[in-house]
């Protein structure tokens, strides 16, 4: 029976953690079968339109779909658990009869209490909540949220569309028809221009240092000036990037 042996599904993009979280799930919950652990949001939607889980337990900051994100558009049966970094006083938006939640690092005690209400609901049948109204109140409660800000850009590289996290790029750059989307791994382009861009990403992470540049700066590592004057900026990756800053923007890398 569904009730005997619910299906389960953890999301986290950090293997070691969601790794944790499984084998813990195991041992609290061995009448659950658990699914392979997905390493992002969109492994997670995926796996959750096929398998139709009775419960996931989702961490809020992934790359591709936040949990957030994610529990928008799930349309199964699935009660939602969202696991967070953030302590109980930064997510006083939850409510708790809707959506239950729990904090890094993950504690037998606090877990237990989860599985319990899972179990509770589950096996009274009881349908998940809407959690439209919900999810916009924790959105708006976490620290740093952005409301209305572009969170993830849809890049083409090659002949693949790939789902980027925007917290995870290094910087667009302007490039012809098209902008580049550069991260760690590689390039990839996509259509939006530069300028379009510019007014859809957070001005507290994203800069335009050059005309046709538009830099993450939490991915600033350090800056030098050349001899004629002119700013430089390098990059916490492993080129070791070096990019140009106009004049205009140098302003930005005074105090470093």
């Amino acid at each position: 029976m569904k009730t005997a042996s619910p299906k389960v599904l953890v999301a986290d993009d950090e293997p070691a953690l969601a790794q944790f979280l499984h084998g813990r799930l195991a041992a609290l919950w061995p009448e659950a079968t658990l699914l392979p652990a997905a390493r992002n949001g969109l492994e997670a939607l995926a796996a959750i339109r096929e398998d139709e889980p009775d419960a996931a337990f989702l961490d809020i900051r992934m790359p591709g779909l936040t949990g957030l994100e994610l529990a928008a558009r799930i349309e199964s049966p699935t009660h939602v658990v969202f696991v967070t970094a953030y302590d109980e006083y930064a997510v006083e938006a939850f409510d708790r009869n809707a959506v239950d939640y729990l904090v890094k690092p993950v504690v037998d005690e606090r877990l237990s209490r989860a599985i319990a209400r899972l179990k509770a609901k589950i096996g009274a049948r009881e349908a998940p909540p809407g959690l439209g109204e919900v999810l916009a109140r924790i959105a708006a409660s976490l620290p740093g949220a952005s409301a209305g800000y572009l969170r993830w850009v849809r890049a083409l590289k090659g002949e693949e569309v790939h789902q980027v996290a925007v917290e995870d790029v290094l910087y667009f750059q302007a490039q012809d028809k098209y902008t580049c989307v550069v991260t760690r791994d590689g390039e990839l382009l996509i259509r939006t221009a530069l300028s379009d861009l510019a007014k859809q990403l957070d001005p507290a992470t994203f800069a335009q240092v050059h005309r046709s540049t538009l830099l993450n700066l939490n991915f600033v590592a350090s800056t030098r000036r050349d001899l004629g004057g002119r700013v430089f900026v390098r990059l916490k990756d492993a080129r070791r990037t070096e990019l140009p800053v106009s004049r205009a923007s140098a302003h930005l890398f005074r105090q470093m």
